[in-house]
């Protein structure tokens, strides 16, 4: 059976992002350098490539709207994977006619769910965006939260659960920590 993780890298303070939706610091990529590690820095490549191992071994991703459009839906694909994204009003010219993998549900968060799954074929669901795991976890179609916590103070922009409607207990399922992150693994209580 298919499980949904939502996957991000956050600052201690909460942000995924700057207001400016750069993903945090200068450059704009602070919050995912622990994931470009080197193999001669031994442990911390090991570690980034098992979660890179994660991501590629999932069968399917459920985008938020405004991550998918701000990524260009991934060029069509996330790395071959079906991508399907839950929202109010059809998609874009793009989206609609030159990416085949690229599925827009406008029946509600629950139906892009079950379809993703469905495509998934018992792998994985990888969930991308804020907004999109906030409505996830309303709606309890939400299995699994994995953060990378990055030991840096953004002090502004985008945060990961900003607008929740009700409490989520989570269950802490694997902690890995390294110099760069705190990668922490909850499974959603039911």
């Amino acid at each position: 059976m298919s499980t949904s993780v939502l996957d991000m890298s956050v600052s201690l303070d909460g942000y995924v992002a700057d207001s400016d939706d750069f993903l945090g610091g200068e450059d704009g990529e602070r919050l995912h350098k622990w994931s470009e590690a080197e193999k001669d820095s031994g442990r911390l490549y090991e570690v980034a490539a098992g979660f890179r191992d994660e991501w590629t071994a999932a069968g399917a991703v459920l985008a938020g709207r405004r991550t998918a459009e701000l990524m260009d839906h991934w060029g069509g694909d996330h790395g071959g994977l079906p991508i399907f994204v839950p929202s109010h009003r059809p998609p874009g010219p793009a989206a609609r006619w030159g990416y085949p993998l690229v599925t827009y549900v406008l029946d509600g968060i629950e139906s892009a769910m079950a379809q993703a799954k469905a495509a998934a074929g018992g792998k994985d669901v990888q969930v991308r965006g804020a907004y999109t795991a906030q409505r996830a976890l309303e709606a309890g179609v939400l299995d699994e939260v994995q953060i990378h916590q990055i030991p840096v103070l953004l002090g502004r922009g985008r945060r990961l659960f900003d607008v929740l409607t009700k409490e989520i207990e989570l269950e802490i399922v694997r902690v890995i920590d390294t110099p760069e992150a705190t990668h922490i693994r909850y499974r959603v209580r039911r």
